[in-house]
């Protein structure tokens, strides 16, 4: 379904649960954050206890996110992960110790099964945003579906994705932004696609991480401009989204992916005080002309 938001009626949006988390209500913020992809244990377990702790004094809803593996580094050289099983058996920890849902990506229909049985979301990348059978994996499992718009598709395409996964029988699906390729080497925000993307009746999501990253300008790795992501953050909330999307890193100058664009530990804390705010004051705002 393509969705011409001038013209076509909005349709309401869906409500699910992820654990104890009510997805759509628009009553809380969401916040899945966690770091790009599982390091060691130990990281992983310390990070997801500084992130909880933060969640809970800014009183905001959190899901924890890694991916377990990377299969889709700019070169052939990049760290890709320390073994699938390993990895996920981390995530699950995580969700056992800590009591948070988890979120991982998955790049095969292959993975499906497998990451489902320990994670609570899978999230379909950008670059894999149109995957027949991949949308079709994730959504036989049962399990919630986060789609990443491809930086190549338009936000009113984004209806085409989420009909394949609801095509299953699974209509516990996310969609999110995360910027839209700008020339190259380089990616913008455009914010009119949160309210189209949204009408499609999907809860929405905003990448606020990935969208400052600069893809594979930084000679065989991607590269990025982290200073942009608080504002850009703050502005997906005051336009109106159910969550935010961002990775963080106890020190992103050592992450083994994405180093340029983690949001440092030290940060988090602060940001999603301000976000949880402008979602509170958003609440007031009117919603359309």
């Amino acid at each position: 379904m393509h969705f011409d938001f001038k013209r076509d009626q909005k349709l309401k949006t869906v409500k699910f649960r992820i654990g104890s988390i009510h997805v759509g209500s628009g009553d809380r913020l969401l916040i899945i954050a966690g770091p790009c992809v599982v390091e060691n244990r130990e990281m992983i377990m310390n990070t997801a206890k500084q992130l909880k702790a933060a969640a809970a004094r800014a009183d905001v809803d959190l899901i924890f996110k890694a991916s377990y593996r990377k299969a889709n580094r700019t070169s052939a050289e990049s760290f890709t992960g320390i073994g699938n099983q390993e990895a996920l058996e981390i995530l699950a920890d995580v969700r056992e110790k800590y009591g948070l849902p988890i979120l991982t990506d998955i790049h095969s229909p292959e993975e499906a099964e497998l990451a489902a049985r320990y994670t609570d979301v899978l999230q379909i990348p950008a670059f894999l945003s149109r995957q027949t059978e991949l949308l079709q994996a994730a959504g036989k499992t049962g399990r919630v579906v986060n789609i990443k718009k491809g930086q190549f598709m338009a936000p009113g395409d984004m209806g085409l994705a989420a009909e394949k996964v609801a095509a299953t029988g699974n209509k516990k699906i996310m969609l999110t932004e995360r910027g839209a390729s700008f020339g190259y080497h380089n990616l913008v925000v455009d914010f009119r696609g949160l309210p189209q993307m949204a009408a499609f009746g999907y809860p929405v999501i905003f990448d606020a991480t990935h969208s400052v990253q600069l893809p594979s300008a930084g000679n065989g790795v991607s590269s990025g401009d982290r200073k942009y992501i608080l504002p850009l953050a703050r502005a997906a909330v005051a336009v109106g989204v159910t969550g935010v999307f961002m990775e963080v890193h106890p020190n992103p100058a050592e992450a083994k992916s994405d180093a340029a664009t983690q949001l440092p530990l030290s940060r988090f804390g602060r940001l999603v005080k301000d976000l949880k705010a402008l979602f509170e004051l958003s609440k007031t705002f009117e919603k359309e002309i």
